[in-house]
């Protein structure tokens, strides 16, 4: 499984990632995870991306002392390479110990923007690549089928 996660969702979790490190900087424990749940939100798709949101909560769980949230990190850090690889993810969901780690939740309108945007680029892509592919695959045996 290749994990490339785009660069715009990548500059979109360094961005989220700095405030929340900025936040916990100047005691602002809530704004902090609020940071960091908007980060996992975005990061869902991507194991590699989804797994170190993951890693982020549970530092600062455990700076902060809070180990009911550091036992559910783990938990969900177990967890994360199963749900990607299943697609079996909840949508939306915000991934902290006081929500089930499988309630759907609804996704901030930014955040699904972001979410939308970066689908259709990853679409177009795919599309491209994949016509470049079949004709540089299927060209010679059309060819040779088709034209004697």
């Amino acid at each position: 499984m290749i994990d490339r996660t785009p660069p715009a969702i990548a500059a979109f979790l360094a961005r989220e990632y700095q405030a929340a490190r900025a936040a916990e900087d100047q005691a602002q424990i809530d704004q902090s995870w609020h940071h960091l749940e908007r980060a996992h939100i975005v990061a869902q798709n991507w194991l590699k991306a989804h797994c170190y949101s993951h890693w982020r909560m549970l530092a600062l769980a455990y700076r902060q002392r809070d180990w009911r949230e550091v036992i559910g990190q783990i938990v969900r850090l177990a967890l994360a390479p199963l749900g990607n690889l299943t697609g079996g993810l909840p949508v939306g969901n915000s991934r902290r110990s006081d929500v089930s780690a499988f309630a759907r939740m609804e996704i901030p309108s930014d955040l699904r923007t972001i979410l939308h945007s970066t689908q259709r680029q990853l679409n177009r892509k795919k599309y491209l690549r994949a016509n470049s592919l079949q004709w540089v695959v299927w060209s010679p045996k059309v060819k040779a089928a088709y034209l004697g």
